[in-house]
């Protein structure tokens, strides 16, 4: 049986459980309750107004003293939080050499990055003609079954009635999503009156990929149905020539989520994470952090290993922007967690933050991107997205990501437009939804990290090399895309 309390820290006053536990069952410190998985339990006294520290660090304020044994939660914890922060540079990090690893079969693309997949998008530029990109990629799809890797269509409610940053938002997720290397050929479908106009869109693609894109206007063509697939058939001649090879694990862009967290999500599957992503930056590859209220709390982690100044000071102007954001709509910067997370054991956004940061592992960061914009560094990359599952997860793929890390404490049948491996935080989880699941991270209590990362890596390699995920084969394939401004 695998032990009852694990504490992070030795800076900790509480443990975490990693199973449900039961008073008179042998554990560091006596309970004096029954204790669920994934819920914390002090193992020392903690007094009133006094900060609860786990991972090292202070997680909010004890609002009642607490006695050792005692479940801690939201009974008598509560957030620390401020609306916005004064941050101090400290040391840079070494920079370092690439390590060798073993790499994958992927495509090279002509501007010189690496796709994992050889599909065909339809991206439609406005909700309008959504359904008209769907029927065409649906019968591109049957019509060529088997010579790509799929033809699918992305559909989205907006592209109209927006203004200024919105539009531009909705713009820069779409010309970046049509640039993605995991597509061998792009079909922009357009109305033609919407505010998202096709030929602005394209103002933002690079030259190098425009030759695998096409566009079709919808009030223009005869039937718009079959002009669409007419150009879906000109891409796919040319994604076919296009074949896998041997590249190195430098080629990679990984993008780092959690979702449906759990109070085992930090201590199993995002330090688990955090080895993918140590293991791609050190060969010299890339791996994309968002969720950027989900770090409230624990920016200083990521600040302290800004590779410079400039990094260092965006990392901040980041953070305290995004707080900015929900006090100008009336809103805590504190709300975080969701009901979900509570449930599953995290009591504040500080601890729920200290924990989704394991997914980072010990990278330097690079740099740091808003909404919309793509990666243009090596390392670790700081992304400005919300913590919203399809929101964020679409925002990484439009950054670059060519693989997406998804943890997960209560699971989630989502998939998005690159392959997306869903990561159990425990094992009961893995067991229960087979169907949703990719690997089991709940096998680092019993294995330990080393082991477990090992198995991990391997299958990030194969998903890398064409072997598909859950979501892919249950045709779970979705964006979202932040909507901030008013609508007309």
């Amino acid at each position: 049986m695998s032990p009852a309390l694990f504490q992070v820290d030795p800076r900790d006053n509480v443990a975490t459980a990693l199973r449900d536990v039961a008073p008179g069952e042998e554990a560091p410190v006596a309970l004096r309750e029954p204790v669920g998985r994934g819920h914390k339990v002090a193992v020392q006294p903690i007094a009133k107004g006094e900060p609860v520290r786990k991972f090292g660090f202070p997680i909010g304020t004890a609002t009642a003293d607490i006695a050792p044994g005692e479940i801690v939660h939201s009974h008598n914890l509560s957030t620390a939080l401020a609306t916005s922060g004064s941050y101090h540079r400290l040391t840079a990090p070494e920079p370092h050499d690439p390590v060798p690893a073993p790499g994958f079969l992927g495509y090279a693309r002509a501007d010189g990055r690496v796709g994992t997949r050889n599909e065909i998008w339809v991206l439609p530029t406005v909700g309008c003609v959504a359904r008209t990109a769907q029927k065409i990629a649906a019968q591109a799809d049957a019509r060529h079954a088997g010579r790509v890797d799929g033809v699918h269509a992305f559909p989205h409610p907006f592209g109209c009635s927006q203004l200024g940053d919105d539009l531009a938002g909705t713009r820069s997720i779409l010309a970046a999503l049509a640039q993605h290397p995991n597509a061998g050929g792009v079909l922009l479908v357009g109305l033609g009156c919407e505010s998202n106009q096709l030929d602005r869109l394209l103002e933002e693609v690079d030259p190098a990929v425009r030759p695998r894109i096409r566009t079709l206007t919808s009030q223009l063509a005869g039937d718009e149905v079959e002009e669409g697939l007419a150009l879906v058939d000109e891409l796919i001649a040319q994604a076919t020539q296009d074949v896998r090879s041997a590249q190195p694990l430098s080629a990679l862009v990984l993008g780092l989520k959690c979702g449906g967290s759990d109070g085992l999500s930090g201590l199993t599957a995002n330090p688990l994470v955090g080895r993918m992503s140590d293991a791609v930056t050190e060969a010299g590859g890339a791996s994309i952090l968002t969720e950027i209220p989900e770090i409230f709390g624990a920016e200083q982690l990521l600040m302290d290993r800004a590779v410079d100044d400039a990094t260092f000071d965006a990392i901040g102007r980041l953070v305290n922007d995004f707080k900015a954001y929900f006090v100008a709509h009336g809103e805590p910067v504190s709300e975080n967690p969701s009901p979900g997370n509570i449930a599953g054991g995290i009591t504040t956004l500080e601890e729920k933050s200290l924990g989704a940061v394991q997914k980072a592992g010990h990278a330097p960061v690079t740099d740091v991107r808003r909404y919309g914009e793509r990666i243009g560094r090596k390392g670790l990359t700081l992304l400005e997205a919300p913590g919203n599952d399809a929101v964020s997860s679409t925002a990484l793929a439009a950054a670059g990501a060519t693989v997406i890390l998804f943890t997960t404490g209560r699971g989630t049948p989502l998939g998005f437009p690159v392959p997306t491996i869903k990561i159990a935080s425990n094992s009961a989880l893995a067991e229960r939804k087979p169907g949703w699941i990719d690997f089991d991270a709940g096998r680092v209590l019993d294995r330990g990290l080393d082991a477990t990362a090992g198995e991990l890596l391997h299958l990030v390699r194969d998903v890398a090399s064409g072997a598909p995920t859950k979501s892919e084969r249950n045709d779970e394939r979705e964006i979202a895309i932040w909507k901030r401004g008013v609508m007309l």
